[in-house]
C-alpha cells in the first residue's frame, strides 16, 4: 500500500505598512507565502503549488498577490523605506485607494 497526500506549510515574510483595501487604514501587513508539497508515506517531496497573499493586522483582511508583486514589497522592504513619502504609508498592491 502507498500512503502520499500533500502538506501546507505557511511562510511570512514580512511586515510592511500599508494603508489597508479593506479598512483604509494605515496598519501592519503581514505578506506570507504558502507553499503546498506532494508527500509519499508523509515524506515532503516536491512542491507543486506557492501562493502569496498580504493580511490587514488591523482587520483581518487578506489579498492574494502575485509572486512579481510579493518580490517588489520584498525588495522595497530590504530596501529600508518602503518607498513612501514622509508620514503616508504605501497603498496595498492591486487595490484601489479607500475612499470615506
Amino acid at each position: 500500500m502507498i500512503i502520499f497526500g500533500t502538506k501546507g506549510y505557511l511562510h511570512q515574510l514580512a511586515v510592511l505598512t500599508m494603508v489597508c483595501g479593506w479598512c483604509g487604514n494605515p496598519a501592519a501587513h503581514t505578506l506570507r507565502k504558502k507553499v503546498t508539497k506532494f508527500t509519499l508515506f508523509f515524506v515532503p517531496l516536491f512542491p507543486f503549488s506557492t501562493k502569496y497573499s498580504t493580511q490587514c493586522t488591523f482587520c483581518g483582511g487578506e489579498q492574494k498577490i502575485s509572486a512579481e508583486q510579493a518580490d517588489q514589497l520584498l525588495a522595497q522592504h530590504a530596501g529600508g523605506r518602503d518607498g513612501a513619502p514622509l508620514g503616508q504609508a504605501p497603498q496595498q498592491p492591486g487595490q484601489q485607494p479607500y475612499r470615506r
